[in-house]
């Protein structure tokens, strides 16, 4: 695959079909960490490892470590005394670890930590008696964990109905945080009509939006403004993955479809295609990326150049309670998360 970095200028000069391959996609650094450390956790302690929730919104990699022994449960409940209990990469409220450790189970706190950083957040401003408006969708695991910090004076934003309930004790104590995965277009808006009803209304000290969920929208905002259908590969409960979806129409992509693999694609979608643009959510392993390119090449597809916007080096360390027992195992080499 050939980088491609000038594609408005190749499209005038070349016909024939071709595939334009957003850089980044696919997994980040918080899902990579959250995935190995449930594979590390099988190897290390055996099987079952009870997992809470999905350990990452992707089907494919949920059923994959089922296979190998994880155990997906609704609640803490569910899992026996004793037993091994990893927190999936969206954060848990202080509620579902004190529920944890009632029923003496072993954790591993696999949150990304941009999550957690969040989560962070929530607990300063509480200490400091602000009221904390949460742009986010309401249900998504991520939001729970995040507005169980301090459920009492955080208020969920979700569609803009939700802010004309808003109400809040101090104007000038009034802050917005928001869930990582959001679009930031998206966030700025919701942002902007907030501070409509609340000039007051302050940033926080850092961006939320992950730096992964940016990268992976400016890719497909220049991959969409050239294709004319996009294929994003991920499944519906993933909120990035969604959003990927509408970005590249806004972008300009004459038409966008959501799979979690390439059987799923149907051929009425390349009805008077020249261009495919092609990326995946932050929990969507390559192989099944290159699952779609195999079966574009079938189609005539096999033209594929890559529009790189930005480089990904970022790592994070393993969780600390399994770092510790595979170190004492003479298991870990360093800090980082490797397969």
């Amino acid at each position: 695959m050939t980088d491609f970095k000038d594609t408005a200028t190749h499209r005038q000069s070349s016909g024939g079909k071709r595939v334009l391959l957003a850089a980044p996609r696919g997994y980040c650094a918080g899902v990579d960490r959250a995935v190995i450390a449930v594979e590390k956790a099988l190897e290390h302690y055996g099987a079952p490892v009870y997992v809470r929730k999905q350990i990452v919104h992707n089907k494919h990699v949920v059923a994959s470590l089922e296979t190998r022994g994880a155990v997906f449960v609704d609640e803490v409940d569910q899992v026996p005394e004793g037993s091994i209990l990893v927190f999936s990469a969206h954060g848990v409220s202080p509620a579902v670890v004190a529920a944890a450790e009632a029923r003496n189970l072993n954790t591993i706190d696999a949150t990304c930590p941009l999550v957690t950083k969040v989560h962070r957040e929530v607990q300063r401003f509480a200490r400091d008696d602000y009221d904390i408006l949460l742009i986010g969708h309401e249900g998504h695991e991520e939001v729970e964990g995040t507005a169980g910090e301090a459920p009492e004076i955080v208020q969920l934003v979700d569609k803009d109905d939700s802010i004309e309930r808003v109400k809040v004790r101090d104007p000038k104590k009034l802050i917005w945080l928001s869930q990582t995965t959001l679009s930031v277009d998206e966030t700025m808006q919701t942002v902007v009509k907030l501070r409509e009803k609340f000039p007051t209304l302050q940033n926080p000290p850092s961006d939320d939006i992950c730096y992964a969920t940016q990268n992976r929208q400016v890719a497909i905002k220049k991959v969409g403004a050239q294709s004319d259908l996009v294929i994003v590969v991920g499944s519906s409960n993933s909120s990035n993955t969604v959003r990927l979806v509408e970005v590249a129409l806004e972008a300009g992509a004459k038409a966008s479809y959501r799979v979690d693999f390439a059987s799923e694609i149907q051929n009425a979608w390349f009805e008077g295609v020249e261009t495919v643009g092609v990326s995946s959510g932050a929990s969507v392993p390559e192989e099944l990326v290159n699952d779609v390119l195999d079966l574009l090449a079938t189609k005539g597809f096999g033209d594929v150049r890559t529009v790189q916007t930005a480089e990904e080096d970022v790592q994070f360390s393993l969780p600390k309670e399994l770092r510790k027992d595979l170190k004492a195992a003479g298991e870990v080499v360093d800090n980082k998360v490797k397969r």
